[in-house]
């Protein structure tokens, strides 16, 4: 390969191109998770070089939690789709906080699966 030329990465790759993607991330507040899980569907984004946008969207009494079908604190949506598919038929909705594993913020594969439209 002659010097200063390059092999153009494609941060694209799985991800399905020209579609828009409103992530949402759910919480209530002063969730301790919040900032976390923002920063991660910032990144995530970013890599994927996708047309997304990312909301944060608060939920503040038991009765909306309901209503939003809320898992707990930080719930992450894509295009109105939980993350993780073995939480998609969760019924217990509360303002809780929300561990996925051992963590309160999601794991980044579950966030790049979601956004691939592999989960």
């Amino acid at each position: 390969m002659p010097r200063g030329s390059y092999i153009p990465l494609d941060l694209t790759s799985g991800c399905k191109p020209y579609t828009w993607r409103v992530i949402e991330v759910l919480y209530f507040e002063d969730c301790p998770h919040l900032a976390a899980t923002v920063a991660l569907a910032n990144e995530v984004a970013a890599e994927c070089g996708l047309d997304t946008e990312i909301r944060e969207v608060p939920v503040s009494s038991g009765a909306e939690a309901v209503r939003m079908k809320f898992l707990g604190s930080p719930s992450v949506r894509v295009n109105g789709v939980d993350i993780e598919p073995e939480a998609r038929d969760r019924t217990e909705f509360a303002l809780s906080c929300r561990l996925y594993g051992t963590s309160g913020v999601p794991p980044k594969e579950l966030l790049v699966a979601a956004l691939r439209g592999l989960s």
